[in-house]
Parts: C-alpha cells; structure tokens; sequence
C-alpha cells in the first residue's frame, strides 16, 4: 500500500535539505518505495566521535532525518506538518568508516501523530541501531 500524501522525488528531497544539518552532515536519500524511505550517511570527521567511531547522535540525527521526512510526505503538505515529538534509540554496533543506511517505515498513521521505526545497518547490512520515532502532526495556520 502507497503511504505517499505529497508527491516527490530524490532530487526533491535532495533540494529540500540545502543549507540544513542534513547537507552538512552530508545524508543522501537513496530510494522511495510504496511504504518506506532509504537514506545513508557517511560516517567521516562530522559524524565520529573523539574514540573514531559513529557518534551515537549521528544515528539519532539519521534516523530523524528520514523518519520526519518520510512523515511529512504521509500528510497533505498544504494543510499539515509534522514534528518531532520523541526519538528513542538502542545502540547495537560501532562503526568506524563507510556509510550508514537508514530505513524508515511507519507503525502508525494517524490525523495527530504518527509512530516510525528506522533501522541503520552498516554497508554489510550488519544492524548498527533500531530507533523508534514520534512525530506530531500539525495543522498549518
């Protein structure tokens, strides 16, 4: 089943993170399917911590970037938005260089609020951590 509210595109998301954390960090979408967004993130100088590995907020960052976007494209764009309300995440394996990719896909699609969980595996598809994310969904005013 299709979740899509607001149609787009990788290039249109691409162009909505211009100038964000998500640019800075360097985070790409990678594939839209019917009830799902893929992303990944590299894990260099801006993402490691002082020990060399992935800063746990990185995968935090990651998680909430594809899960509130993937929300935001489950509502009508002209009437609604959505936002953080809660991001929970269990750390699972290091990782060291390469990319991180994370999926995210909804528990739950409601008119208030909105429920994902976003798995990031590492290159060799080894889970590196599950997050489960909250977000509110508000009325544009």
């Amino acid at each position: 089943m299709k979740i899509w509210q607001t149609e787009f595109t990788l290039v249109d998301l691409l162009a909505r993170g211009k100038n964000t954390m998500i640019e800075h960090l360097g985070i790409e979408f990678l594939e839209i399917g019917d009830d799902y967004l893929i992303a990944r993130m590299p894990v260099d100088n801006r993402t490691r911590q002082p020990l060399g590995i992935m800063h746990g907020g990185g995968s935090c960052t990651l998680a909430e970037t594809v899960g509130s976007t993937a929300a935001n494209c489950c509502v009508d764009t002209s009437k609604f938005y959505c936002v953080g309300l809660d991001i929970n995440t269990n750390h699972l394996r290091s990782v060291k260089e390469g990319y991180v990719i994370g999926t995210a896909k909804p528990f739950h699609l409601g008119r208030s609020t909105q429920v994902w969980g976003i798995e990031i595996v590492n290159e060799k598809k080894q889970l590196v951590s599950v997050n489960r994310l909250t977000m509110a969904v508000l009325e544009v005013r």
